[in-house]
Protein backbone atom coordinates (compact mmCIF):
# COMPACT_ATOMS: atom_id res chain seq x y z
CA UNK A 1 0.00 0.00 0.00
CA UNK A 2 1.45 3.74 -0.66
CA UNK A 3 -0.32 6.74 0.54
CA UNK A 4 -2.12 7.74 1.48
CA UNK A 5 -2.53 5.67 3.82
CA UNK A 6 -6.18 4.35 5.00
CA UNK A 7 -7.37 1.06 6.56
CA UNK A 8 -7.19 -0.70 9.94
CA UNK A 9 -3.05 0.06 11.06
CA UNK A 10 -3.13 -1.76 14.21
CA UNK A 11 -0.67 -1.73 17.50
CA UNK A 12 1.36 -5.10 17.38
CA UNK A 13 2.43 -6.56 21.07
CA UNK A 14 5.86 -6.84 22.11
CA UNK A 15 6.37 -10.44 23.37
CA UNK A 16 8.40 -11.87 26.45
CA UNK A 17 9.42 -14.60 28.07
CA UNK A 18 7.61 -15.37 31.37
CA UNK A 19 11.04 -14.29 32.93
CA UNK A 20 10.47 -10.78 31.45
CA UNK A 21 13.13 -10.97 28.56
CA UNK A 22 12.26 -10.25 24.82
CA UNK A 23 10.46 -13.41 22.63
CA UNK A 24 12.70 -12.94 19.85
CA UNK A 25 10.79 -15.75 17.97
CA UNK A 26 6.93 -14.70 19.38
CA UNK A 27 7.33 -11.52 18.26
CA UNK A 28 8.33 -12.63 14.52
CA UNK A 29 5.11 -14.69 14.88
CA UNK A 30 3.42 -12.06 15.83
CA UNK A 31 4.25 -10.33 12.45
CA UNK A 32 3.22 -13.32 10.66
CA UNK A 33 0.06 -13.38 12.05
CA UNK A 34 -1.17 -9.72 11.41
CA UNK A 35 -0.04 -9.58 7.83
CA UNK A 36 -2.18 -12.93 7.91
CA UNK A 37 -4.80 -10.84 9.57
CA UNK A 38 -5.25 -9.28 6.69
CA UNK A 39 -3.60 -5.37 8.05
CA UNK A 40 -3.40 -2.76 6.29
CA UNK A 41 -0.30 -1.62 8.08
CA UNK A 42 1.46 -2.57 11.29
CA UNK A 43 2.43 0.14 13.95
CA UNK A 44 4.96 -0.64 16.25
CA UNK A 45 6.51 0.74 19.65
CA UNK A 46 3.67 2.37 20.59
CA UNK A 47 2.05 2.61 24.18
CA UNK A 48 -0.26 -1.15 23.97
CA UNK A 49 3.54 -1.94 22.29
CA UNK A 50 4.65 -1.55 25.75
CA UNK A 51 7.09 0.75 24.66
CA UNK A 52 7.78 2.75 27.95
CA UNK A 53 9.60 -0.26 29.47
CA UNK A 54 11.63 -1.06 26.78
CA UNK A 55 15.09 -0.44 27.00
CA UNK A 56 16.85 1.58 24.05
CA UNK A 57 18.44 -1.34 22.78
CA UNK A 58 15.35 -3.11 23.03
CA UNK A 59 13.73 -0.86 21.18
CA UNK A 60 16.06 -1.14 17.78
CA UNK A 61 16.20 -5.21 17.94
CA UNK A 62 12.34 -4.80 17.99
CA UNK A 63 12.52 -2.47 15.19
CA UNK A 64 14.64 -4.22 12.63
CA UNK A 65 13.36 -7.83 13.37
CA UNK A 66 9.91 -6.48 13.09
CA UNK A 67 11.05 -4.89 9.76
CA UNK A 68 12.97 -7.59 8.36
CA UNK A 69 10.26 -9.98 9.29
CA UNK A 70 7.39 -8.38 8.01
CA UNK A 71 9.87 -7.62 4.82
CA UNK A 72 7.58 -4.70 2.78
CA UNK A 73 4.37 -7.15 2.66
CA UNK A 74 2.62 -4.51 4.43
CA UNK A 75 3.69 -0.67 5.59
CA UNK A 76 5.32 -0.35 9.32
CA UNK A 77 4.89 2.34 10.99
CA UNK A 78 7.21 3.04 13.72
CA UNK A 79 6.30 5.05 17.14
CA UNK A 80 9.39 7.67 18.17
CA UNK A 81 8.10 9.70 20.66
CA UNK A 82 10.16 11.15 23.17
CA UNK A 83 10.38 14.27 25.33
CA UNK A 84 14.01 15.28 24.06
CA UNK A 85 13.75 16.29 20.62
CA UNK A 86 17.25 15.11 19.71
CA UNK A 87 16.59 11.59 20.75
CA UNK A 88 13.48 11.89 18.74
CA UNK A 89 14.78 12.75 15.89
CA UNK A 90 17.39 9.96 16.33
CA UNK A 91 14.97 7.11 16.36
CA UNK A 92 13.13 8.83 14.00
CA UNK A 93 16.44 9.16 11.72
CA UNK A 94 16.87 5.08 12.41
CA UNK A 95 13.30 4.12 11.19
CA UNK A 96 13.39 5.93 8.41
CA UNK A 97 17.04 4.24 7.76
CA UNK A 98 15.35 0.70 8.79
CA UNK A 99 12.72 1.00 5.95
CA UNK A 100 9.45 2.35 7.92
CA UNK A 101 7.33 3.69 6.23
CA UNK A 102 5.66 6.58 8.65
CA UNK A 103 6.43 7.89 12.07
CA UNK A 104 3.96 7.62 15.26
CA UNK A 105 4.32 10.36 17.65
CA UNK A 106 3.01 12.11 20.25
CA UNK A 107 3.54 16.03 21.63
CA UNK A 108 6.32 15.87 23.68
CA UNK A 109 5.72 15.16 27.50
CA UNK A 110 7.26 14.10 30.55
CA UNK A 111 5.35 13.08 33.48
CA UNK A 112 2.35 15.91 34.07
CA UNK A 113 4.32 19.04 34.42
CA UNK A 114 6.80 18.64 31.88
CA UNK A 115 5.22 19.78 28.24
CA UNK A 116 6.53 21.82 25.54
CA UNK A 117 4.15 24.84 24.30
CA UNK A 118 2.69 25.56 21.14
CA UNK A 119 6.04 26.74 19.24
CA UNK A 120 8.52 24.25 21.40
CA UNK A 121 5.69 21.38 19.94
CA UNK A 122 6.06 22.73 16.33
CA UNK A 123 10.23 22.75 16.70
CA UNK A 124 10.32 19.47 17.76
CA UNK A 125 8.41 17.83 14.82
CA UNK A 126 10.04 19.83 12.10
CA UNK A 127 13.50 18.69 13.54
CA UNK A 128 11.94 14.64 13.79
CA UNK A 129 10.89 15.43 10.23
CA UNK A 130 14.03 16.77 8.93
CA UNK A 131 15.69 13.89 10.22
CA UNK A 132 13.28 11.17 8.50
CA UNK A 133 11.51 12.77 5.38
CA UNK A 134 8.56 10.27 5.65
CA UNK A 135 4.98 10.75 7.11
CA UNK A 136 4.08 11.34 10.75
CA UNK A 137 1.17 10.64 12.36
CA UNK A 138 -0.01 12.40 15.16
CA UNK A 139 -1.26 10.77 18.42
CA UNK A 140 -3.87 12.88 20.22
CA UNK A 141 -4.42 11.04 23.15
CA UNK A 142 -4.99 11.87 27.00
CA UNK A 143 -1.97 9.89 28.33
CA UNK A 144 0.41 12.84 27.13
CA UNK A 145 -1.68 15.09 29.14
CA UNK A 146 -1.06 17.86 26.48
CA UNK A 147 -4.50 19.51 24.87
CA UNK A 148 -4.25 20.23 20.98
CA UNK A 149 -6.56 22.21 19.60
CA UNK A 150 -7.60 21.51 15.78
CA UNK A 151 -5.94 25.18 14.80
CA UNK A 152 -2.87 23.93 16.63
CA UNK A 153 -2.76 21.26 14.41
CA UNK A 154 -3.63 22.53 11.22
CA UNK A 155 -0.89 24.99 11.90
CA UNK A 156 1.61 22.26 12.81
CA UNK A 157 0.52 20.79 9.51
CA UNK A 158 1.19 23.87 7.97
CA UNK A 159 4.66 24.75 9.22
CA UNK A 160 5.85 20.79 8.74
CA UNK A 161 3.64 19.11 5.95
CA UNK A 162 5.29 15.65 7.04
CA UNK A 163 2.69 15.81 9.65
CA UNK A 164 -0.25 15.16 7.46
CA UNK A 165 -1.95 11.88 9.65
CA UNK A 166 -3.63 12.45 12.94
CA UNK A 167 -4.89 9.76 15.41
CA UNK A 168 -7.54 11.07 18.10
CA UNK A 169 -8.30 8.93 20.64
CA UNK A 170 -9.79 11.71 23.12
CA UNK A 171 -13.79 12.40 24.45
CA UNK A 172 -15.35 13.65 21.68
CA UNK A 173 -12.94 12.20 18.87
CA UNK A 174 -15.95 12.24 16.39
CA UNK A 175 -16.63 15.79 17.29
CA UNK A 176 -12.92 16.58 16.90
CA UNK A 177 -11.54 14.47 13.50
CA UNK A 178 -14.80 16.35 12.17
CA UNK A 179 -13.83 19.64 12.93
CA UNK A 180 -10.38 19.28 11.64
CA UNK A 181 -11.27 17.27 8.62
CA UNK A 182 -13.83 20.53 7.71
CA UNK A 183 -11.18 22.96 8.74
CA UNK A 184 -8.37 21.37 7.06
CA UNK A 185 -9.44 19.77 3.79
CA UNK A 186 -6.95 17.91 2.19
CA UNK A 187 -4.14 18.83 4.02
CA UNK A 188 -5.86 16.39 6.48
CA UNK A 189 -4.14 13.12 4.27
CA UNK A 190 -5.01 10.87 6.77
CA UNK A 191 -7.77 11.27 9.43
CA UNK A 192 -7.72 8.21 12.08
CA UNK A 193 -9.51 6.92 15.33
CA UNK A 194 -8.24 4.73 17.87
CA UNK A 195 -8.41 3.61 21.58
CA UNK A 196 -9.45 -0.46 20.40
CA UNK A 197 -12.26 1.09 17.72
CA UNK A 198 -14.59 2.02 20.80
CA UNK A 199 -15.91 4.95 19.27
CA UNK A 200 -15.07 3.67 15.62
CA UNK A 201 -18.42 3.74 13.72
CA UNK A 202 -19.16 7.28 15.24
CA UNK A 203 -15.48 8.52 13.96
CA UNK A 204 -16.22 6.46 10.75
CA UNK A 205 -19.49 8.77 10.54
CA UNK A 206 -17.01 12.05 10.91
CA UNK A 207 -14.88 10.91 7.87
CA UNK A 208 -11.91 8.67 9.69
CA UNK A 209 -10.39 6.93 6.85
CA UNK A 210 -8.83 4.53 9.46
CA UNK A 211 -8.20 3.37 12.30
CA UNK A 212 -5.41 2.01 14.93
CA UNK A 213 -6.56 -0.68 17.52
CA UNK A 214 -5.12 -3.47 19.16
CA UNK A 215 -4.06 -6.93 17.19
CA UNK A 216 -6.88 -8.85 18.71
CA UNK A 217 -9.45 -9.03 15.65
CA UNK A 218 -8.30 -6.12 13.45
CA UNK A 219 -9.57 -9.63 10.77
CA UNK A 220 -13.21 -8.86 12.04
CA UNK A 221 -13.10 -4.84 12.32
CA UNK A 222 -11.22 -4.28 9.20
CA UNK A 223 -14.53 -5.01 6.54
CA UNK A 224 -16.81 -2.85 9.24
CA UNK A 225 -14.23 -0.02 7.39
CA UNK A 226 -14.93 -1.36 3.89
CA UNK A 227 -18.85 -1.74 4.22
CA UNK A 228 -18.18 2.05 5.53
CA UNK A 229 -16.61 3.14 2.72
CA UNK A 230 -18.55 1.38 0.26
CA UNK A 231 -21.98 3.48 1.49
CA UNK A 232 -23.63 0.23 3.57
CA UNK A 233 -23.57 2.06 6.70
CA UNK A 234 -26.30 -0.24 7.77
CA UNK A 235 -24.44 -3.17 7.84
CA UNK A 236 -20.97 -1.55 9.15
CA UNK A 237 -23.18 -0.87 11.75
CA UNK A 238 -24.79 -4.45 12.08
CA UNK A 239 -21.19 -5.71 12.55
CA UNK A 240 -20.31 -3.89 14.86
CA UNK A 241 -22.66 -4.49 16.86
CA UNK A 242 -21.41 -8.01 17.30
CA UNK A 243 -18.03 -6.74 17.92
CA UNK A 244 -18.88 -4.31 20.41
CA UNK A 245 -18.68 -6.68 23.41
CA UNK A 246 -15.20 -7.80 22.70
CA UNK A 247 -13.87 -4.16 21.81
CA UNK A 248 -15.80 -2.79 24.93
CA UNK A 249 -14.24 -5.66 26.77
CA UNK A 250 -10.84 -5.22 26.00
CA UNK A 251 -11.27 -1.50 26.18
CA UNK A 252 -12.61 -0.95 29.72
CA UNK A 253 -11.74 -4.30 31.41
CA UNK A 254 -7.92 -5.63 29.80
CA UNK A 255 -5.85 -3.11 27.79
CA UNK A 256 -3.26 -3.95 26.12
CA UNK A 257 -3.49 -7.47 27.92
CA UNK A 258 -6.08 -8.63 25.65
CA UNK A 259 -4.41 -9.36 22.60
CA UNK A 260 -1.42 -11.23 24.35
CA UNK A 261 -4.09 -13.67 25.84
CA UNK A 262 -5.64 -14.12 22.66
CA UNK A 263 -2.99 -14.74 20.83
CA UNK A 264 -1.04 -17.20 23.80
CA UNK A 265 -5.02 -19.06 23.76
CA UNK A 266 -4.34 -19.66 19.81
CA UNK A 267 -1.21 -20.96 19.79
CA UNK A 268 0.34 -17.60 18.36
CA UNK A 269 2.76 -17.01 21.18
CA UNK A 270 3.96 -18.89 24.46
CA UNK A 271 3.72 -16.14 26.85
CA UNK A 272 1.38 -13.19 27.18
CA UNK A 273 3.66 -11.87 30.17
CA UNK A 274 3.68 -8.30 30.25
CA UNK A 275 6.46 -6.36 32.28
CA UNK A 276 6.34 -5.11 36.09
CA UNK A 277 4.86 -2.86 37.10
CA UNK A 278 2.30 -4.19 34.77
CA UNK A 279 0.05 -7.06 36.34
CA UNK A 280 -1.24 -10.07 34.35
CA UNK A 281 -4.76 -10.55 33.73
CA UNK A 282 -7.22 -11.78 36.45
CA UNK A 283 -7.90 -15.16 35.73
CA UNK A 284 -11.83 -14.30 35.62
CA UNK A 285 -10.95 -11.32 33.49
CA UNK A 286 -8.96 -13.80 30.91
CA UNK A 287 -11.76 -16.33 30.79
CA UNK A 288 -14.35 -13.49 30.07
CA UNK A 289 -12.09 -12.45 27.00
CA UNK A 290 -11.42 -15.69 25.78
CA UNK A 291 -15.66 -16.36 26.24
CA UNK A 292 -16.33 -13.89 23.71
CA UNK A 293 -13.73 -14.29 21.42
CA UNK A 294 -14.80 -18.13 20.85
CA UNK A 295 -17.89 -16.58 19.97
CA UNK A 296 -16.47 -14.55 17.17
CA UNK A 297 -13.47 -16.90 16.20
CA UNK A 298 -10.95 -14.46 15.15
CA UNK A 299 -7.85 -15.87 13.51
CA UNK A 300 -5.59 -14.99 16.26
CA UNK A 301 -7.74 -17.52 18.44
CA UNK A 302 -6.50 -20.20 15.38
CA UNK A 303 -3.84 -19.09 14.12
CA UNK A 304 -0.85 -21.17 15.47
CA UNK A 305 -3.21 -24.60 16.51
Amino acid sequence: MTEPYKGILPIAPTIFHDNGDLDIEGNKRVMDLMVDQGVDGICILANFSEQFLLTDAEREQVMHLSLEQVAGRVPVIVTTSHFSTRIAAERAKAAAKAGAKMLMMMPPYHGALLKAEEQGMIEHFKAVADACGIPIILQDAPLSGVTMTVPFMLRLNKEVPLVRYFKIEVPGTANKLRALIEAGGAAVVGPFDGEEAITLMADLDAGATGTMTSAMIPDLIRPILGLHASGDRKGAAALYGKLLPIINYENRQCGLRSAKAVMKEGGVIRSEAVRHPLTPLHPKTREGLIELARELDPLALRWGK
